[in-house]
């Protein structure tokens, strides 16, 4: 049986760190770091979103200024509130919710954004410098894989990675942190062909496709630790992941839950990232 990840307990002793070093800010530096998160719109999943970060905002310190937009917010209305946050020089940090409506450009918003407050990494300046080996704001969910992986104790040098998803949020970026930690690394997604002979190839098996289950015990490597990026819920309502965790549990020797497993260190990483973009703004 996999011994179980525990993203829970992982990113509350992360969060706790952070509290500590921003409960030592305040003397030095006359403030504390400042979170800023915009929604636009009503979107259930979303709102709960914001409210989580918030509530870790607060909860290690942090200043956090919520903007909620209505629906019909223009592109460029939210634009115009994106720049005076960027020229805003005590806010160390911007997030914008995303789905936004359909009417708004996202890609437009979040080039918008400061790369040194960009907390969630997804500028294209971010991106490119991770790609080139650069100092950059590290994307949130990826970085708290990392994580995941080394609080088991294994050293990623040397091991093979599979990576099963391809997204510009997920499965790209955690490809190329797991290849800085000197990993050998497979990208797989949703058509390769004999998807199962890859995975089971895998020392680090990564799963972010989207799929619910869809991979399985018989697909994965004796031992090999399981990291389930997936968040979906199945006919009965329940919430799942992308692998079949019942028969993967049998074969991992290290496997996340979900819930409880990456979700939680997405939110850790994201005030680790403001702590950082904090001190740069203050060096």
């Amino acid at each position: 049986m996999g011994q179980i990840i525990d993203g829970k307990a992982i990113s509350a002793a992360i969060k706790d760190e952070v509290r500590d070093k921003i409960a030592q800010t305040g003397d030095r530096y006359g403030r504390k770091p400042c979170l800023c998160v915009i929604i636009v719109g009503e979107n259930p999943a979303s709102q709960v979103y914001v409210r989580n970060k918030v509530k870790a905002a607060e909860y290690v310190g942090m200043t956090s200024l919520k903007i909620a937009l209505p629906e019909d917010t223009s592109e460029a209305e939210l634009l115009g509130r994106i720049r005076e946050l960027n020229a805003d020089p005590g806010v160390d940090g911007i997030l914008v919710q995303l789905p936004l409506p359909r009417h708004i450009n996202e890609e437009k918003v979040i080039d918008t954004i400061s790369q040194a407050k960009d907390v969630d990494g997804f500028h294209i300046l971010n991106v490119g410098s991770l790609w080139t080996g650069k100092r950059c704001i590290q994307p949130c969910t990826p970085k708290g894989i990392l994580h995941l992986i080394r609080s088991t104790g294994i050293d990623i040098q040397g091991k093979r990675a599979v990576v099963v998803g391809r997204s510009n949020i997920v499965g790209k970026p955690v490809a190329k942190l797991l290849l800085d930690a000197n990993a050998t690394v497979t990208i797989a997604h949703s058509r390769t062909p004999d998807l199962a002979e890859v995975t089971r190839q895998a020392d680090i098996l990564v799963v972010a496709v989207g799929r619910e289950r869809m991979v399985r015990g018989e697909m994965i490597k004796p031992g090999a630790v399981v990291i389930d990026v997936g968040m979906n819920r199945d006919a009965e309502g329940k919430l799942c992941g992308d692998v079949d965790f019942d028969s993967a549990e049998k074969v991992a020797g290290w496997i996340t839950p979900v819930p409880g497993g990456v979700g939680p260190m997405t939110i850790a990483m994201l005030m680790q990232n403001t702590l950082e973009c904090f001190f740069a703004h203050n060096e």
